[in-house]
């Protein structure tokens, strides 16, 4: 069962290998459950404690959807950092190939800690994962999380309540801009717990004449009923 290993023990022994394909060829992964019911809704409940968090966005006010979303202040919970920490060093290695395909010179460090020195030498100091709440009518429109000079090409996200118990509608939406080409969106049903990867703003596509740059958004479809948590895990912190 999931409440008998740590985080970092489930993240740890997920199927690398195929993530990386499922990241090259379709542009997203999805994951087996990593977080249990009583953890998801232990973060959900962080979202009325105030003090966990530097800021707060309601969506509607800045014509970004509607919902309201809330950005961690550090220290992060300890379920929060132990994510982004684990997350971080496989995805890196999958970073540094598609910047090798895309032909940009500087790779990701290893660890989390040498890429939030980057992060902090570049004047980001401020913490990125957030927890997102919508309720019925809510939305989120396509966008991408840039914060700086310094990224990281990857983010994950968890639902944090249960799909057709706690929500009806709310589909992630992620939509790849091709050049000279109609764009391509896909609408992705997430299971409580389970953890989508996907690019936080550019990612290769292999062709003839070998890999190109195309752009991808994402977003979230409107909610039909209920309410909805998500957990956001941005590596690059912001500005």
């Amino acid at each position: 069962m999931l409440s008998t290993t740590t985080i970092t023990k489930r993240v740890e022994d997920l199927d690398w290998s195929q993530i990386g394909r499922d990241l090259d060829e379709r542009g997203y992964a999805v994951t087996p459950r990593i977080l249990c019911q009583d953890e998801c809704e232990r973060l959900a409940g962080l979202f009325d404690e105030e003090k966990r968090f530097r800021a707060t966005v309601d969506m509607r006010r800045v014509r970004f959807g509607s919902g309201v979303y809330r950005y961690f202040d550090y220290p992060l919970p300890g379920a929060v950092q132990e994510l982004r920490e684990t997350f971080y060093s496989p995805l890196s290695k999958v970073a540094n190939e598609w910047a090798r395909k895309l032909r940009v010179e500087k790779e990701s460090p290893e660890t989390l800690p040498e890429f939030l020195e980057r992060c902090h030498e570049k004047g980001q100091t401020r913490p990125t994962p957030l927890i997102l709440r919508y309720e019925e009518g809510d939305h989120n429109a396509l966008h991408q999380d840039v914060y700086g000079e310094v990224g990281f090409p990857f983010q994950v996200l968890t639902v944090l309540s249960q799909r057709e118990v706690d929500f009806t509608g709310g589909e992630f939406l992620l939509v790849t801009q091709r050049p000279r080409a109609q764009s391509i969106g896909e609408a992705i049903n997430l299971d409580q717990g389970e953890m989508l990867i996907f690019p936080n703003k550019h990612r290769p596509v292999e062709s003839k004449r070998g890999h190109y740059r195309v752009n991808v958004r994402h977003g979230v479809s409107p909610l039909r009923s209920g309410e909805r948590y998500a957990l956001g895990v941005i590596f690059h912190d912001a500005e």
